[in-house]
């Protein structure tokens, strides 16, 4: 590495690990720096390393790859940076370092930041442990392979508060079906405390170590849903239950138990001290952890894992069995080599552990102090000596133990629910940490085996990413070497000659000791280069780990090693009273040929364990979360170098760095490497210059040789950044001199310029203070001379003055007494004129009031004669308009049962072209009828004008044919709005009189024509007679409504309508959707005058009946269904469909109707068009009908709480069914006409709202699904000029409400202000100066278009943008270090919470000026508050939610929705053809001949 002076670099510190420092001065290979405390040292150039001083004013970056040197010191101070700022996620490469905060921040954790990471691609987000769980999820989606995130770490450092998150997020992406009560992570996590009470325990550097290796397998089906889970444990550390040392301490259960109270005092327990297994280390307490409370939690998560009461009082029975068997004492027995209990409290103990095991005492006795071995001769006993005696008694605790903890694991595993069938997995496992005490034994050794093993497995990983890079960018790698720790491995596993091979050896034999076992370690291993020999104790040795030296005590390594499995402890323990006890042995070893030992090697079965576990891990795609304990204090924001730096090497993180410095550590893209190496090359940076060959030619122009060119980076060897950032420095160096001669030159000749002009300015100031002086002198003589002329003149004017005043009062006096004179003569005058003036007056006036009052009483008299004739002539015209009224009325009825005839004839033509001359016969006889009629009514009429008016309507109506009575109709329509015409030509209807009856001749003259017409077509009556006997079946129907309501939907009857019967499904469920009540008769079904004629009797089938209403039903539904598949369009901005099937309803008399089938129809007709249609066109048009009916409904429903009253259905004369036909169904409230409706329209008006809301969620989730991709490539700015070419998805005009329209865009708009505030939070290359202004300008086109759409459509929308308006003002803003906290939360961003604020702010950094962020204080007190706001609040995130909610009710709609009337709607060609919506076409006829009529 060349150094020069003012070169940035690291200094090797004792205490701090490493510390920044610079060069002062170069003295061959010694270098003289200076460090960041002022501390000169001088120190070797190879012991230093390169560092970069703009990584100091980033704040670190988020991947370690992107280090511009990658060396220990870089990687360590990065984390340092990033941990200040509460980055505690760094990637290196995609390996996740999780740095313990020691403090909650629930805003990392919650739904929504797992929302953001759900999908996203590895890299693009802010480091997290929910990127590397969803990278693995996506991986095995996708590849359809199982995968693996080991996490790793010493105690403390949070693995298993990691797998708890990472599960949490499995859990979210891949969760189990609703209809679960509980999620796998919940019923993974509430089996951590049961685990931790029996597999944690209490080590030098952690309270809640774990003591095995868990590694959880969530299970997945096809469709990548979590179908089940199981939890593998490996590698138990046995030992720990019979041997501890100070400070340790045994398994939490232990102390659990006797910390249990009643429980304890029934297993004769008491405190720890006073138990063998528990009292070798002096610690029984753990700080801010009672022992007792954790017993009532490892209760409860039995009880939730289900574990039964029995089950648990025996598995609390064994482990009180443990202890009782831990104070067994043996000492020697009469006999050679044997042995017997010492003391009384032995035997206590031993009746007591038999009693707890539930089996035999002397038996119990028996196994522990003897020994059976099988000969040929036959069966021997042996005595054991006391040590043989205790280490039997060790050897049935820790067996009794580790079956009781594999029990429940697999009672775990049941609860938790495994899928044997599942193909995909993804495993977390959480396992102890590289280990390294003062004091090491047989526990470190095989705990830094398995982490030599994960090591390899991680540095393949590693190697392999890095070859995967390489292949990616095309570049050659096959000469980078391989960093392997192989031969650490075969030291400790390799047969015959392995560490662990030799240890079963020596404890095969009975007579080994630990000196004999290390010196045959000696004697094997003396050349090895990982091996070395202890310096002080013989019996020690040193092996050369991948994270350092680790020297072992082997004093206890042969005792540890050897696992015994006693044939008599299994047989006794499998043949105990106690089912549970019993279970656990239920399986039996396989007996020795010769002793009842059976010898089993500890480190052996780890190694296989092991084994097992790597060839779970090889099967997988492997993940790797490094975590890290920043402390030794377990406190937030404190940062121990030389820990973490241990750590690091422990983790393998520095093995991968190391592999990384083998190949190309430093890789850049061409537009960075560019960017900061482009100056040393200025020639080549033209307009247009490509940066690949740009990038090729500078260093060639540098003459560098060992890097290579892939596709998308360049990649550099180590050290070469270094001479770039030399050269660059120098440039830089040159550039800065040049600058500083060009200023010096210019202050110079400031300065030069500045002094003349003093010089100039002096004497200009001397010259004219002479000047001054000589002018004062001057001018003082001139002053006097001309104040002696002033003085003068002023005397002599004073007395003029005073002689002039004096003459002008005297005269001014005399000429106003004179004048006053005057006026008061022409006062007097004037005033005895204006007197005389007024008693005149006063005399004319008194005499014309006299006269006026005369005139005016004898007009009253008057008036009052003539309004008495008046009235006696109203009163009488009123009885004669009273009787007019009736006769409109009649007329009326009349003409509404002809315009039904009419109706009918229509139909019977366009059927059958004979049917017209029997209507004409019937006709015939209506006028024969309407003659009778009229000789009735001059009998009983008073009034004979009025009976005259109706015998010539019915006439003119009888006496012609389809033409006449199509002009009827029209001058019945003159007739009703002539009403008041009526009421004064009273006298001309008495003159056409005589008219009229000339007429009725007439008319009967050809009545005779007719009926010789009629004798031509008498071989068709039969045809006719069936019609007619068909229309008296259907009024017969509507005339027995009661008997309908009543029986509702009659099934066909097999008998009397085979034919139907495949048609009863459908009446059964639609029959009295639209029946009305009784005595109703819907207008479209008037009775034709044959009726009112002849008589018929009222015997219909039912089964006729039904089929009647369903054929109406049926085609009601048809038409609905037409009515909104077909695009009706619109009129005058009036949604036709809605309009139409409004007015139906209120036709059919729906909204009366105790049935909601046709309600449940338009709902679901709506719904498949809304499913099958294009969006683009559908939802609009849609969002008009639904809107604009459901503002008919709000407008003119009233909910009726009682049923409405039945009427008489007795009447059935023509002139009652018409009036009844002709009566409103609305009634009068509160000045406006409200529909009386019943529950199922209340109940469709609610439907139809929810209809409402949810197009419009549609079409908002439409609009964000389209602008969610373009928002991602907006909120960061395009290294080139790209275009973005939108989807138009413009859809014809369907009059969407405005009121729509704007909640829709400001709804949209909060979706850009939480899509872009999200992304910059979240992403760090977007939170730059020069992307702020990128954004900026994006902003201000948004405003734009505010501006130019207006209120109407864009409502607030410019305020939803307030959280990314105001960060990106932050961001762009300068001098950021002078603001204080307050004017950044007052005036800058007054929206924001200190969390984001803290969040911009740290994360921000300026890639065009260079400027650094707000000032140390102001990040220091913004952590101040957030530290308060993490122990008040429970979530405190600093992302936005995205607004689901529904910004409308529907007051709101009714509100906002201009009025509707739905009457001049025009039903469309293709609809018209229906029988049931006829009543729309003859409204739009009459609406036509009025409007021609008023034209004509």
């Amino acid at each position: 590495m060349s150094l020069r002076k003012g070169s940035k670099v690291w200094l090797e510190d004792r205490n701090l690990a490493w510390v920044p420092a610079e060069v002062a001065d170069c003295k061959g290979k010694q270098v003289q720096v200076v460090a960041a405390s002022g501390k000169k040292v001088l120190a070797s150039s190879e012991k230093l390393f390169p560092r970069d001083a703009d990584e100091d004013e980033h704040g670190g970056v988020d991947d370690m790859t992107k280090l511009t040197y990658l060396n220990e010191p870089g990687v360590l101070y990065n984390l340092r940076r990033r941990y200040a700022l509460n980055d505690i996620y760094t990637y290196t490469g995609s390996i996740l370092i999780a740095v313990n905060p020691f403090t909650k921040l629930p805003h990392l954790y919650n739904v929504h930041m797992m929302e953001q990471y759900k999908g996203a691609p590895f890299g693009e987000l802010s480091p997290h442990v929910f990127a590397v769980a969803d990278a693995s999820y996506r991986a095995m989606t996708t590849e359809g392979r199982s995968q693996s995130i080991l996490v790793s770490g010493e105690s403390g450092a949070g693995k298993t508060e990691t797998t708890k998150l990472i599960m949490q997020y499995l859990t979210y992406v891949g969760g189990r079906a609703a209809s679960d009560e509980r999620t796998v992570e919940q019923q993974v996590l509430e089996s951590n405390p049961l685990l931790e009470a029996f597999g944690n325990a209490r080590t030098v550097r952690n309270d809640n170590s774990s003591r095995f290796g868990k590694f959880v397998e969530i299970q997945f089906n096809a469709n990548g849903r979590i179908s089940g889970a199981a939890i593998r444990t490996y590698l138990l550390e046995r030992s720990r239950v019979v041997q501890i040392t100070d400070p340790e301490r045994n398994y939490h259960c232990f102390y659990q138990l006797c910390a249990s109270g009643k429980d304890a005092e029934k297993y004769k327990l008491g405190h720890p001290s006073h138990f063998h297994y528990l009292n070798q280390s002096k610690t029984y307490e753990l700080d801010g952890v009672s022992n007792a409370e954790e017993y009532m939690k490892t209760r409860t998560a039995m009880d939730i894992v289900g574990i039964s009461h029995e089950e648990q009082e025996a598995i609390f029975r064994t482990l009180a069995a443990i202890l009782h068997l831990g104070n067994v004492e043996f000492s020697s027995g009469k006999e050679h080599d044997s042995s017997v209990l010492r003391d009384q409290k032995s035997s206590f103990h031993m009746q007591m552990a038999a009693n707890l095991f539930m089996c035999d005492a002397n038996l119990l006795l028996a196994t522990l102090s003897t020994r059976t071995i099988q000969t040929r001769e036959g069966v021997i006993i042996k005595a054991l000596d006391c040590d043989g005696a205790v280490s039997s008694r060790d050897a049935l605790a820790k067996t009794v133990y580790a079956r009781l903890f594999e029990w429940l694991v697999e009672k775990i595993n049941r609860s938790v629910g495994q899928d044997m069938n599942s193909q995909m997995q993804i495993g977390v496992l959480d396992i102890y940490g590289f280990e390294c005490f003062k004091d090491n034994s047989f526990e470190q050794f095989c705990i830094n085996f398995a982490n030599e093993k994960l090591q390899q497995h991680f540095n393949e990983h590693v190697f392999k990413m890095e070859q995967e890079e390489y292949s990616k960018e095309e570049i050659n790698w096959s000469y980078i070497e391989f960093i392997d720790n192989q031969d650490v491995l075969d030291l400790i596993e390799k047969k015959p000659l392995g560490i662990i091979a030799l240890l079963d050896e020596a404890c095969m034999f009975p007579k080994s000791t630990h000196h004999t076992f290390s010196t045959r370690l000696f004697q094997n291993f003396r050349d090895h280069p990982r091996w070395e020999k202890a310096k002080f104790v013989e019996t020690d040795f040193t092996l050369s780990h991948y994270a350092g030296k680790v020297t072992y005590h082997t004093d206890y390594f042969l005792d540890k090693n050897r696992d015994y499995v006693v044939v008599e402890h299994c047989n006794l323990l499998s043949s105990s009273k106690c089912p549970f006890v019993a279970d656990l042995f239920c399986s039996l070893p396989e007996e020795s040929s010769r002793s009842s030992y059976k010898f089993s090697s500890v480190a052996t079965r780890f190694k296989q364990q092991l084994q097992a576990l790597m060839e779970t891990l090889n099967s997988t795609e492997p993940h790797y979360v490094r975590c890290v304990k920043p402390n030794s204090l377990n406190r937030p924001q404190k940062f121990e170098n030389l820990s973490i730096l241990h750590q690091l090497r422990c983790g393998g993180v520095l093995e991968a760095v190391r592999i990384s410095l083998a190949g190309y550590p430093t890789r850049r893209t061409y537009s960075e490497f560019v960017d900061r190496f482009g100056l040393l090359a200025p020639e080549f940076m033209d307009a247009s210059y490509d940066e690949k060959s740009t990038t090729e030619k500078i260093l060639k122009n540098l003459k560098l040789e060992n890097f290579q060119l892939g596709r998308n980076k360049v990649f550099l060897r180590a050290g070469q950044i270094g001479v770039l950032d030399s050269r660059r420095a120098e440039v830089l160096d040159n550039a800065a001199k040049h600058i500083q001669r060009q200023l010096r030159t210019f202050i110079a000749r400031r300065n030069f310029v500045s002094t003349r002009a003093a010089a100039f300015a002096l004497q200009a100031f001397c010259r004219g203070f002479l000047a001054r002086a000589l002018y004062a002198v001057k001018r003082e003589t001139a002053a006097a001379i001309l104040i002696q002329k002033h003085v003068r003149r002023c005397l002599f004017r004073h007395s003029y003055v005073e002689l002039y005043s004096a003459a002008v009062t005297i005269q001014s006096n005399i000429r106003g007494f004179s004048t006053r004179q005057r006026y008061v003569h022409g006062k007097k005058h004037k005033a005895a004129t204006v007197i005389q003036a007024r008693w005149r007056m006063l005399k004319v006036r008194s005499a014309f009031q006299h006269h006026q009052a005369s005139i005016v009483a004898i007009q009253c008299l008057w008036r009052r004669k003539l309004a008495k004739r008046e009235l006696r002539k109203l009163k009488q015209e009123a009885n004669e308009s009273g009787a007019l009224r009736l006769a409109k009325n009649k007329l009326e009825k009349q003409l509404e049962d002809l315009t039904w005839r009419l109706h009918l004839e229509k139909r019977i033509r366009v059927s059958n072209e004979e049917a017209k001359s029997v209507e004409i016969s019937r006709l015939q006889k209506v006028v024969e009828s309407l003659n009778l009629e009229l000789d009735a009514s001059k009998l009983a009429t008073i009034n004979e004008c009025n009976k005259n008016a109706v015998l010539q309507n019915q006439l003119e109506l009888s006496g012609k044919e389809k033409s006449a009575l199509e002009r009827e109709l029209i001058d019945m329509a003159e007739l009703r709005k002539e009403n008041a015409v009526l009421k004064s030509s009273l006298d001309a209807l008495d003159k056409k009189n005589s008219n009229l009856e000339n007429e009725l001749l007439k008319a009967q003259k050809n009545s005779n024509d007719t009926n010789q017409k009629l004798q031509e077509f008498e071989h068709k009556c039969y045809e006719l007679q069936q019609n007619v006997n068909s229309l008296k079946e259907k009024l017969s129907l509507l005339e027995d409504e009661n008997h309908i309501m009543r029986q509702k939907a009659l099934a066909v009857s097999p008998k009397s309508n085979r034919r139907g019967s495949e048609k009863a499904t459908v009446p059964e469920k639609n029959a009295g959707a639209l029946v009305p009540h009784t005595d109703r008769r819907p207008e479209y079904e008037s009775p034709t005058p044959s009726k009112i004629i002849t008589p018929f009797s009222h015997v219909l089938s039912e089964s006729r009946r039904t089929k009647l209403a369903v054929e109406r039903h049926q085609e009601n539904y048809e038409f609905l269904s037409r009515c909104i598949k077909e695009d009706i369009g619109f009129k005058d901005t009036k949604p036709s469909a809605a309009c139409i099937i409004y007015k139906c309803l209120l036709q059919w008399h729906a909204f009366e109707s105790d049935r909601t089938v046709i309600f449940d129809h338009i709902i679901e007709g709506i719904n498949d068009v809304l499913r099958v249609g294009d969006e683009n066109i559908t939802l609009p048009y849609w969002l008009s009908n639904a809107s604009a009916l459901l503002c008919l409904l709000q407008r003119n429903l009233r909910s009726n709480g009682f049923p409405a009253t039945q009427r008489s259905a007795g009447s059935s004369s023509l002139a009652l069914r018409i009036a009844h036909g002709l009566t409103s169904p609305f009634k009068q409230v509160d000045g406006m006409s409200h529909l009386e409706a019943r529950y199922p329209a209340i109940l469709f008006k609610q439907q139809l709202t929810a209809c409402v809301e949810k197009i419009f969620g549609l079409m908002r989730d439409s609009l964000k699904k389209e602008l969610a991709p373009l928002l991602g490539s907006c909120i960061q700015a395009p290294k080139a000029a790209r275009v973005h070419a939108g989807k138009s998805s413009r859809s014809p005009g369907n009059h969407v409400p405005s009121f729509f329209i704007r909640k829709l865009i400001t709804q949209v708009f909060s979706f850009i202000n939480m899509s872009l505030f999200n992304s910059l939070l979240l992403r760090r290359e977007c939170c730059t100066f020069s992307n702020g202004e990128y954004v900026k300008s994006g902003l201000a086109e948004l405003e734009k278009w505010i501006v130019n759409t207006g209120d109407e459509f864009a409502g607030t929308s410019w305020h939803e943008l307030n959280y990314i308006r105001q960060a990106v003002g932050f961001l762009v803003i300068h001098q950021k270090r002078k603001k204080s906290l307050d004017e950044i939360r007052q005036d800058l961003c007054p929206a924001l919470t200190v969390r984001q604020i803290y969040r911009i702010s740290t994360m921000y950094w300026d890639d065009k000026y260079g400027t650094q962020s707000v000032s140390n204080e102001v990040v220091a007190q913004m952590r101040e508050l957030l530290n308060k706001d993490n122990q008040n609040l429970t979530s405190n995130s600093f992302l936005l939610d995205d607004d689901l909610s529904i910004p409308f009710s529907t007051e709101d709609i009714d509100k906002a929705i201009p009025l509707i009337d739905p009457s001049d709607i025009e039903l469309p060609s293709s609809l018209s053809g229906y029988s049931c919506v006829q009543f729309l076409v003859l409204h739009q006829n009459g609406i036509v001949c009025s409007s021609q009529m008023v034209a004509a």
